[in-house]
């Protein structure tokens, strides 16, 4: 008898942290979720505050061009002149993904955007601090169909080559 009780406690241990560990991740992935609906929401409006107070004081933000890689301070530099003319950019998030690490303390991401530039995909990480989610790094990457990338290649051959050429230096 002491046997069957030990073993449905331990049944009902793992089924019930099962359950819980299930439910704390899929409200998670919600939250998670919402900064980054809200992000593009925010770039929408060009709602510059509210955008950047969705990042980490410590992010970086590296966009589709190989000279993009910002912190935070760069990043607002860049896209205040965009935010102030009323309309940032308008992304619009069409398949996400996201997962956390072990102590449930950061999430990664990757998404396809609908943007004017197309299919674009955006990537990253969150931390969470305190009890609230910021980013820490984020990707936006432009896409290109299997079907065309030799032609994407041609066009973009001269001026990478000269990037490679500083980059080595």
């Amino acid at each position: 008898m002491k046997k069957l009780f030990l073993l449905l406690f331990a049944i009902t241990f793992v089924f019930t942290n099962a359950q819980t560990k299930g439910f704390y991740e899929n409200v998670q992935k919600k939250n998670v979720s919402k900064v980054l609906d809200d992000l593009n929401a925010y770039a929408a409006s060009a709602d510059f505050k509210n955008y950047f107070d969705l990042f980490a004081e410590e992010s970086t933000f590296i966009g589709t061009d190989a000279s993009e890689i910002w912190n935070k301070k760069e990043f607002m530099a860049y896209a205040k002149p965009h935010f102030d003319k009323g309309k940032a950019w308008s992304f619009k998030s069409l398949k996400r993904n996201i997962t956390f690490s072990k102590d449930g303390k950061y999430a990664w991401f990757d998404e396809l955007l609908e943007t004017q530039m197309k299919i674009c995909r955006g990537s990253g990480v969150l931390e969470k601090i305190g009890n609230t989610w910021k980013i820490r790094q984020y990707v936006l990457s432009m896409t290109i169909p299997n079907e065309v990338s030799n032609d994407v290649i041609k066009i973009k051959s001269e001026l990478e080559t000269r990037k490679i050429e500083e980059l080595k230096k």
